[in-house]
């Protein structure tokens, strides 16, 4: 009897030990504990965020959610969207965001969801909102000539949604990918432009040539003024004294040096 009392004894020991553990839970340091009431008329989220440390609650009325408080970037899928005047745009964002400290037991208010569910499909329609209501400002061609002030105008928007909704906003790419006629439309008129400088660079280079056969045949023309000027019959007689070798030749006349003046 005494040992039936001792097993059951040391039975409901180690039933307790297997309750308390699964009573705690540890929030990791950069989370926020939520701790949330499943019954009773004070159904809710306690006012007081539960941050670092283990945590204490009943698992039969009681459940807690971590909320990172730290950044994180999340590539969601591609979507299309349509600008003002028809043009279909595909947008692949990049979203890299954080929960605002204190703002955890807020977010679980509104959504009664975790921030996983929160991530994947509220922000994920957030952004889209975001997208189709600039891209129904603008039409094709303002999009492609005023794409700074387009993608500027979209990270505002999404920043004032996400601060209102208890996030902070660090950084957001858009990922635009224009309509296959417009890229073959801008890559048509950029061969476009390089064929026109290719053609231009070698008209300037034919006018540098040109100009480089003008100036030597002015040069040469000149050279044969200046040589034609210079002659005359004495220093032709000079010329012809230096260059001759002193011998007469064996048949005809020998040179005469000076033309006989009568």
């Amino acid at each position: 009897m005494n040992k039936t009392r001792l097993i059951g004894i040391v039975a409901l020991v180690l039933l307790g030990l297997i309750g308390l553990t699964q009573c705690n839970t540890r929030i990791d340091a950069g989370n926020e504990g939520v701790l949330v009431k499943l019954y009773g008329s004070d159904k809710g989220v306690q006012d007081v965020s539960l941050v670092t440390g283990r945590v204490w609650y009943n698992p039969f009325t009681e459940e807690v959610y971590e909320f990172p408080i730290y950044v994180q970037t999340i590539d969601y899928d591609a979507f299309t969207v349509n600008a003002k005047d028809g043009s279909v745009f595909t947008v692949d964002p990049t979203l890299s965001f954080k929960v605002r400290e204190g703002k955890s037991p807020e977010i679980f208010k509104k959504y009664r969801k975790g921030i996983r569910d929160i991530t994947e499909t509220t922000l994920y329609n957030y952004i889209k909102d975001a997208f189709r209501i600039e891209f129904n400002r603008y039409t094709t061609d303002s999009i492609i000539s005023n794409r700074e002030n387009f993608e500027t105008a979209v990270q505002t928007n999404m920043q004032k949604v996400l601060e209102r909704e208890g996030f902070e906003l660090e950084q957001m790419t858009s990922g635009v990918k224009y309509p296959d006629a417009i890229t073959q439309s801008v890559d048509a008129k950029n061969r476009a432009v390089q064929e026109a400088m290719q053609v231009e660079n070698e008209l300037k280079v034919a006018q540098a040539r040109a100009r480089k056969l003008i100036v030597q045949a002015e040069a040469e023309a000149r050279a044969n003024e200046l040589r034609k000027q210079s002659l005359n019959q004495l220093l032709i007689q000079q010329q012809f004294i230096e260059k001759w070798d002193g011998k007469t030749p064996i048949y005809g006349n020998a040179p005469a040096f000076f033309k006989q003046v009568d």
